[in-house]
């Protein structure tokens, strides 16, 4: 009895150790913005596009007037209309299906890709 303890115990240990370590690695993906971001952009170059990849319906609710509404469904359908720009910037309602639009197009050969995260940060002036 007093073995299965100590080796209930030890797996306890390791599980726990092992858990903390994985736990503590601080790693921010390529295609994860923060919560909170102090960036915006403004469009000072007539050759980059901004693309918001929410739905047609969160499009409606509100956008930034300088930006085009790909849904994420049909981004990659945009692909090579999208390589003929000098810079690609995507938003969405908090970055993550940025991030991923951003990933697929990447995969398709766009290039010059920036996440911008939600579309509030786009300054249209």
């Amino acid at each position: 009895m007093k073995s299965t303890f100590k080796v209930l115990w030890f797996v306890a240990l390791v599980v726990t150790l092992v858990g903390c370590e994985t736990a503590s690695a601080p790693t921010t993906p390529e295609n994860q913005v923060p919560a909170k971001t102090e960036k915006s952009i403004k469009l000072t170059n007539m050759n980059t596009i901004i693309v918001d990849v929410r739905t047609l319906e969160e499009w409606n609710e509100g956008h930034a007037p300088c930006s085009v509404n790909y849904p994420l469904d049909q981004v990659l359908s945009k692909a090579d209309e999208l390589k003929k720009y000098d810079k690609v910037v995507l938003v969405c309602r908090s970055g993550a299906r940025a991030g991923n639009a951003k990933m697929q197009l990447e995969g398709l050969g766009v290039q010059n890709i920036e996440n911008l995260g939600p579309w509030q940060n786009v300054k249209c002036d």
